[in-house]
C-alpha cells in the first residue's frame, strides 16, 4: 500500500479529516495522532498512512480544506450588502479562529505547516485588501487613519487577540475594543442587518 495515494474524494479520507479537525478543536493539535483519528473516524489506523502518507501531509490537507472554506466565506461576505460587517463576522467566527490558532501553534514545531500558513495568509490578505479598498472607494470614504490596510489588520488582529485571551479566561476590555471597531462599521454601513442582496450599499444618509 503506497502512502498518500488514496483517492481525494473518498468518504473515508473525508471522515479522517473531519475526525482530526474535531480532535484539534476539542483537545488541541497535540492530541491528534494516527490512532486517535482512526478511532474517531471508526477506521483502520493504517488508512491514515494510506491517504496522507505522513501526519504533516494530513495537517496540511486539513489546513487547506479549512482555508478554502474560509476563503469562500470571505469572498461571499465581501460581495454582500454590508461587506464590512459580513467580513468582521466571518473573521470573528469563534470556531474558525480557534482552529486557526491551533494551526499557528502547530506551525512552531512543523516547518511545512508554517510555509502553508504563510502562503495562505498572503492569499487572504490580497483578497481582503483588494475588496476593502473597493468597498471604501464605493462609499467615497477617505481617511489617513482608517486606510483599507488598517481596517483589515484591525479586524484580524483584534479578533485573534481576543480569542487568544478568552482561552485563558481573560475578557477585560474586550467589549470596549469590539465596540470601538464596530463604531467605524456603523459609520460606514449603519447597523448590521440580514443580508438580502449582493451589492455594496450607499453610505448612511446617501441615496
Amino acid at each position: 500500500m503506497k502512502p498518500g495515494t488514496g483517492p481525494e474524494d473518498s468518504p473515508t479520507r473525508i471522515a479522517l479529516l473531519d475526525a482530526a479537525e474535531r480532535i484539534m478543536l476539542e483537545e488541541g493539535y497535540a492530541a491528534v495522532s494516527t490512532r486517535r483519528i482512526a478511532a474517531r473516524a471508526e477506521a483502520n489506523p493504517a488508512l491514515v498512512y494510506y491517504y496522507f502518507g505522513t501526519m504533516d501531509n494530513l495537517f496540511i490537507e486539513l489546513f487547506r480544506r479549512g482555508a478554502e472554506r474560509s476563503y469562500q466565506r470571505q469572498s461571499e461576505a465581501l460581495a454582500s450588502a454590508q461587506p464590512l460587517w459580513a467580513l468582521w463576522e466571518t473573521i470573528h467566527d469563534r470556531s474558525h479562529t480557534a482552529l486557526t490558532m491551533e494551526f499557528v501553534a502547530l506551525a512552531n514545531h512543523r516547518k511545512a505547516i508554517r510555509a502553508e500558513i504563510a502562503n495562505s495568509s498572503q492569499r487572504f490578505r490580497t483578497l481582503q485588501l483588494d475588496e476593502v479598498t473597493r468597498v471604501l472607494d464605493g462609499y467615497g470614504y477617505r481617511s489617513e487613519t482608517y486606510t483599507p490596510a488598517a481596517v483589515v489588520l484591525l479586524m484580524s488582529s483584534v479578533s485573534r487577540f481576543l480569542r487568544m485571551e478568552e482561552a485563558f479566561g481573560i475578557d477585560a476590555g474586550h467589549r470596549d475594543v469590539t465596540a470601538l471597531l464596530e463604531t467605524l462599521l456603523r459609520e460606514l454601513e449603519g447597523d448590521p442587518r440580514p443580508v438580502t442582496e449582493a451589492a455594496v450599499p450607499a453610505r448612511p444618509g446617501q441615496s
